[in-house]
């Protein structure tokens, strides 16, 4: 299987070549695989509630984060299956608004992305322009 350096190396042409879609394809799967893996830092906001106005409040809040954590690894698992399928239509690597290429560094860094840099900027701009509006 292929390296981030032979990745970042290869022609142009080579762009999601066999090779390319099974190296994003297991760094994918083991990204999922990693989320699923049983979190024992994960505590459960204990029945009996602390004494104090001050604990209560602190397992309050660590609860409410962990709860956010376990919120944000959900989404990112659904990102991963999404890829994943876009890996399997053959549609991983280019941009859902443009049909561009993302670009090898864009997906070594995010491998769950679904637009170009440009194209998200785009979106970006937009959503604060109509949270502005």
């Amino acid at each position: 299987m292929l390296t981030e350096e032979q990745i970042l190396t290869a022609p142009e042409e080579d762009y999601m070549s066999d090779e390319q879609l099974e190296f994003f394809q297991q760094r994918l799967v083991e990204m999922r695989q990693s989320l699923l893996q049983p979190d024992e830092k994960i505590t459960h906001l204990d029945v009996e509630r602390a004494a104090d106005e001050l604990d209560r409040a602190t397992q309050e809040e660590q609860y409410w984060i962990q709860v956010h954590m376990k919120e944000r690894e959900s989404n990112l698992i659904r990102d991963i299956d999404k890829a994943l399928h876009r890996i399997r239509i053959g549609e991983y690597g280019f941009c859902e608004d443009t049909g561009e290429e993302i670009g090898i560094r864009r997906l070594l860094i995010r491998p769950t992305s679904l637009f170009s840099a440009e194209a998200q900027a785009r979106r970006e701009l937009q959503i604060k322009q109509y949270a502005a509006a």
